[in-house]
């Protein structure tokens, strides 16, 4: 079927504008295979089912919006008190000086630019392939775009319990800055990864990250995505469980113009776990969007999806979650949860929850609300003498607790809660 000429005029524009990495090497079937999913599918526009709440015409349009760098002045790095491993991007480009050697017992790090004109590489049957499985149901063009056309990115294979997190750090240095980084990561049986994220990276950011975890094997993911206001961000993250194995992936967002985070995930081994959560902290024209695809396809597994938004001054906050239960996954325990707290009557969330089930012996529920403070509890605060300012941020701190709790380290769980502090601090009054 032939694209909508909107639609066919933007991606004609976006993929004139850009030029494919070298596909000689092992990625090239891949690229070449995710061009052509672009090409067919167009990329996304406001008629489309999973885009009526978000606008994508900054993250599909030629150019970029310019976004202004900020300057963080003495406040301490993101996981700075960390023993991790380091690896360091500037813009999209892997800064070497700023990082750490890429050599850690029990994982294998290697960057996809170096990698990927061999011939042969374990990445090989992983690039693309969980993206090409996550476009049906739905279609994901930019992630298909990121597959053809991301020339860096980092390669994982893990082997073993590593000893430490590794931490991807992202640093936005110029303002019309227009970074695609493309992540794999493989975890063989039993093995077990912390995996870190920091920073705004750029102007106009498209991250992908692929994670195939074997039976028994244990993936956990923390990022944080601020403080540059002006930025633009899409992520994708793509992961396939085997039997026994868990997956837990925690973001916290604070400020951004407009971000959408997307996660599909599927459950293919009995017994496995997958948790997402998220915690979005918005003021202004800030558009926070958290697009969630879950698949349950073995017998009894578990998964949650847990999002609080904060959102004043006219912000917006989206949630698009959705459990697919199939054919002969019983005993599935499916839990969604998305509420806002809305700090004043300009802002708005806009969620759309999902269940679709072919089994007979599931436990599954959705639940979404908006609200604004709890007038009781604040009155309670004040009358014992806590200020107003410092009332509402304690009320606000308790309503993001059920998704920071989703954290199962305590030392990286007390991080993002100060992180949440200090944003609310800097806001009082």
């Amino acid at each position: 079927m032939a694209l909508p000429q909107i639609k066919q005029t933007a991606t004609d524009a976006r993929l004139a504008a850009m030029a494919l990495p070298d596909t000689t090497g092992w990625t090239g079937a891949a690229r070449d295979a995710a061009l052509a999913r672009v090409r067919a599918m167009g990329l996304p526009g406001r008629r489309d089912e999973y885009w009526k709440f978000t606008r994508p015409d900054s993250l599909v349009q030629a150019e970029v919006l310019p976004a202004e760098t900020f300057d963080a002045g003495d406040e301490a790095p993101t996981f700075g008190d960390l023993d991790r491993l380091k690896i360091v991007f500037v813009d999209g480009v892997f800064d070497a000086k700023a990082s750490d050697e890429l050599a850690l017992e029990g994982v294998k790090i290697e960057r996809l630019a170096d990698a990927q004109s061999r011939d042969l590489h374990w990445a090989r049957d992983l690039y693309g392939t969980l993206e090409e499985r996550g476009q049906t149901p739905v279609q994901r063009p930019l992630a298909a775009l990121n597959t053809a056309f991301a020339g860096d990115g980092i390669l994982i294979h893990v082997t073993g319990k590593v000893s430490k997190p590794v931490h991807f750090i992202y640093h936005h240095r110029s303002e019309t800055s227009d970074a695609m980084l493309h992540h794999c990561i493989k975890l063989d049986e039993g093995a077990e990864l912390t995996l870190l994220e920091s920073g705004p990276a750029a102007a106009r950011f498209n991250a992908v990250t692929e994670v195939e975890i074997a039976d028994r094997a244990r993936c956990a993911h923390i990022r944080t995505q601020g403080r540059d206001h002006q930025r633009r961000t899409n992520t994708h993250v793509f992961a396939r469980l085997g039997e026994e194995s868990t997956f837990k992936s925690f973001t916290m967002t604070a400020n951004g113009m407009m971000t959408r985070n997307e996660v599909v995930l599927e459950l293919t081994g009995d017994d496995a776990v997958a948790h997402v959560a998220g915690a979005a902290l918005g003021d202004g024209d800030f558009h926070h969007d958290d697009t969630v695809f879950i698949t349950h396809d073995a017998v009894n597994c578990e998964s949650r999806q847990v999002f609080k938004k904060v959102l004043r001054n006219g912000a917006t906050g989206v949630f698009q979650g959705k459990i697919l239960v199939k054919a002969g996954a019983q005993k599935t325990d499916g839990y969604q949860i998305s509420q806002s707290l809305l700090l004043d009557g300009d802002s708005q969330f806009l969620a759309k929850p999902e269940l679709e089930i072919y089994a007979d012996d599931v436990a599954c529920s959705h639940g979404s609300t908006s609200g604004a403070i709890d007038e009781t509890a604040l009155f309670y605060l004040r009358s014992r003498g806590v200020p107003t300012a410092e009332a509402t941020d304690l009320l606000t701190l308790a309503f993001l607790a059920e998704a920071v709790e989703e954290i199962d380290d305590e030392v990286l769980r007390d991080e993002i809660v100060d992180r949440l502090q200090g944003w609310l601090e800097r806001r009082r009054g």
